[in-house]
């Protein structure tokens, strides 16, 4: 089922802040702002930390677009703060806890087979909608350029080519 064009389903749940500090993630406070969303499968892996430290790299871009950033994995907050003091180093953005896996099966991203979440990743408008998501293999990244991409497409509030990039035309009806 397809949540394009639907609220996002509200969440609250304990994250360590962007300031290290372990603390309550409301999805309700990003109304009127963007809000990029992205899961990953578990702390402590191989491929998640690629994509955690890209998307570090490059909030920045992210927020000169109005648009926050956060992680939503099934790893309890102890381990994200683990990992983040051991390894990734401060990211700028919330890692959430989904230890109860709710947030993840709210989001159609859960693998209950695994049970964990695949790399799915969902920007919300300020309005609350939902205009993209994207699930990926859990062996397989994603790229934040593309993400960047598409949320710049998607600010345009017009129809926008395959390959379109800041700057060119978007397409008229």
């Amino acid at each position: 089922m397809s949540l394009i064009g639907t609220p996002a389903p509200p969440f609250l749940a304990p994250c360590v802040s962007a300031e290290n500090i372990i603390e309550d993630f409301s999805s309700e406070n990003f109304k009127g702002k963007w809000l990029v969303l992205f899961f990953y499968p578990l702390d402590f892996t191989f491929v998640c930390p690629t994509e955690i430290t890209q998307f570090r790299d490059s909030l920045s871009s992210f927020t000169s677009k109005n648009a926050a950033v956060a992680g939503i994995s099934i790893d309890s907050v102890f381990a994200h703060k683990k990992w983040i003091d051991d390894d990734l180093g401060q990211l700028g953005f919330p890692l959430v806890s989904d230890i109860k896996k709710e947030i993840s099966r709210d989001y159609d991203c859960y693998l209950e087979s695994a049970g964990i979440a695949t790399r799915a990743t969902y920007i919300i408008d300020p309005m609350g909608l939902i205009q993209y998501a994207s699930q990926n293999n859990t062996k397989v990244g994603r790229d934040t350029k593309e993400i960047l991409r598409v949320l710049d497409a998607l600010q345009t509030g017009e129809m926008c080519s395959a390959g379109w990039k800041k700057g060119d035309k978007t397409i008229e009806a």
